[in-house]
C-alpha cells in the first residue's frame, strides 16, 4: 500500500493527465477567446459554485472533518477525461468541454493548493495535519499542471505520433482509474461501511444539484443548448483521481489511503449512475 500511494497514485494521475493533454490542440485553448460568455459561464459554475454548493451539502448531512474535507477536496478539482466524454455522449460543445477542463486544470496550480488547505483548517481544527501551500502547489504542478502541457507539446510537434497513442492512454486512463477508486474503497472499507447512510446520499444529492445548478446559470445565461448541456456535465463531473491524491498528499498517510479519499473513491462510481439518466435526456434533445 506504501507504494501504491507514494508511487503508482501519483504516476497515475500524471498519466491521466497526460492521456488529456495529448488530445489537445492550440487551438482548444483560442476557443476560449471566441466563446467568451459560454466559458466564463463554465469556468464561473465549476471555480465557484462548485465548492460553494459542496459546502452547503456538507454542512446539511453533518458530515465528519475527515470526510467533509474530502467533499471540499472534490470541489476544488477540474474536470477530467470523464467530463469530456460524458459531454460527447450528450451530444453537447466538445470543444467548449475540452477548453473548460483544459484551462481549469492548468489553474488548479494555483486554486487548489490555497482553498485546499483553508479547508483542511477550517473543518478539522486543531486536529489538522499541517498543510504547506507551496509544497501542495509543486505537487500539483508535477501531476497535474506539467503533463497536460507535456501532452499538449506532444500533439503540437509530433501530431502523427499522438493520434496514434491517444486511444491507448485513454485506455490506460480508464483501467488506472478504476484502480485507484478500488484500492481507495478497500483501504477505508469500515469507515465506508459505517458512513455510508450520510455518504451516499449526500454524494448523490451533490452530483444531482450540481448537474443542475450548471444547466439553470447556462439557461440563465441564455447560452445555446448544447453549451448548456455542456456545462451541466463540467459542473457536476470532477477529477476523482485529483481529489483521492489530494487527500493523499495533505494526509501524509504512507500505509494507505486516507478518510478523505472516501468521497472521490465513492463519487467515482456514484457520478456514472447518476450522470447516466441526465445523458440519456440530454441525448434526446
Amino acid at each position: 500500500m506504501d507504494i501504491l500511494v507514494n508511487v503508482v497514485l501519483p504516476l497515475s494521475l500524471a498519466i491521466i493527465m497526460l492521456s488529456l493533454g495529448i488530445g489537445l490542440t492550440f487551438a482548444d485553448f483560442g476557443r476560449v477567446l471566441r466563446t467568451p460568455k459560454a466559458f466564463a459561464t463554465g469556468a464561473i459554475a465549476q471555480v465557484i459554485l462548485l465548492p460553494g454548493v459542496t459546502y452547503c451539502v456538507v454542512r446539511a448531512f453533518g458530515l465528519p472533518a475527515e470526510i467533509a474535507v474530502g467533499f471540499m477536496l472534490l470541489s476544488f478539482c477540474p474536470g477530467g477525461v470523464t467530463s469530456n466524454m460524458l459531454a460527447r455522449l450528450s451530444r453537447g460543445d466538445v470543444a467548449l468541454s475540452v477548453s473548460l477542463t483544459a484551462v481549469i486544470s492548468l489553474l488548479s496550480i494555483l486554486t487548489v493548493p490555497v482553498l485546499a488547505a483553508w479547508s483542511v483548517v477550517h473543518f478539522m481544527g486543531d486536529a489538522a495535519p499541517d498543510v504547506s501551500v507551496t509544497r501542495l502547489a509543486v505537487s500539483v504542478f508535477v501531476i497535474v499542471t506539467l503533463p497536460v502541457l507535456i501532452g499538449v507539446l506532444i500533439r503540437r510537434y509530433a501530431t502523427d505520433f499522438a493520434i496514434s497513442v491517444e486511444p491507448f492512454l485513454s485506455r490506460l486512463a480508464t483501467l488506472l482509474f478504476i484502480i485507484i477508486v478500488v484500492a481507495a474503497l478497500a483501504a477505508n472499507w469500515d469507515i465506508f461501511v459505517g458512513n455510508l447512510d450520510t455518504l451516499g446520499p449526500a454524494l448523490v444529492v451533490l452530483i444531482l444539484v450540481l448537474l443542475l445548478v450548471g444547466l439553470a446559470l447556462a439557461r440563465l445565461a441564455a447560452l445555446p443548448w448544447d453549451q448548456s448541456k455542456t456545462i451541466a456535465v463540467e459542473t457536476g463531473i470532477q477529477n476523482a483521481t485529483l481529489g483521492i491524491t489530494l487527500a493523499a498528499l495533505i494526509s501524509g498517510q504512507a500505509d494507505g489511503f486516507s478518510a478523505m479519499a472516501l468521497p472521490s473513491g465513492v463519487y467515482g462510481i456514484l457520478m456514472y449512475l447518476v450522470a447516466a439518466p441526465f445523458v440519456v435526456w440530454f441525448r434526446s434533445r
